[in-house]
């Protein structure tokens, strides 16, 4: 019975760890103490085509059933031109209780604990939590509604915010350019859900 207790606690600190090992770095990959690189966006898929249309590139697949599925990306980019985060939206089947989704890409080190947060005029449009991380970034999912869709079709840009796991004290906020938002999203395709 004592040798349940110990795996039961040691899995128990285990699960509560791995989150937090997320955001530091590691002297295994030789991270620790690194800032990470500011890379260019990566290049799409050789089975994907790239059209873009205003700040956003309509990602259609070349192969499969008709329609294809196509997305919207984004690559976010702060003043000085460095890559911050990235998002991918798309539109869903007709029906659901979301029109849309998207996929954020921020930094693994975000304080995962605060949401990352989209402004759209002076009005807070979407909190979305931090799903989890990989090794590519921490994923925060959400779903729009029609309703919604229609803002970010009528609006200029939003704001993305990120709060820094080492600066938990500041914001870094980039721009999310919604010039051709309304024509890429009109032309994506739904993507099964």
């Amino acid at each position: 019975m004592p040798k349940t207790k110990l795996i039961l606690a040691l899995s128990a600190l285990l699960a509560t760890a791995a989150p937090l090992t997320a955001q530091v770095g590691s002297l295994s990959d030789g991270t620790l103490g690194q800032t990470p690189p500011q890379n260019a966006a990566p290049a799409p898929a050789d089975d994907v085509t790239v059209e873009q249309i205003g700040a956003w590139q309509l990602q259609c697949a070349k192969d499969g059933p008709e329609p294809r599925p196509c997305r919207m990306y984004q690559l976010l980019a702060d003043a000085q031109g460095n890559a911050v985060a990235e998002v991918t939206m798309y539109r869903l089947p007709e029906g659901g209780q979301a029109a849309a989704g998207a996929t954020f890409i921020a930094p693994l080190e975000s304080l995962l604990t605060v949401p990352l947060t989209i402004t759209i005029g002076e009005q807070v449009a979407n909190r979305v939590p931090y799903a989890y991380c990989n090794s590519i970034g921490c994923l925060a999912r959400m779903g729009l509604s029609a309703i919604e869709a229609e803002y970010y079709k009528s609006a200029d840009q939003a704001l993305v915010s990120i709060i820094p796991a080492r600066a938990p004290d500041q914001v870094v906020t980039v721009i999310m350019s919604l010039d051709g938002f309304k024509e890429a999203y009109e032309k994506a395709t739904p993507v099964p859900q």
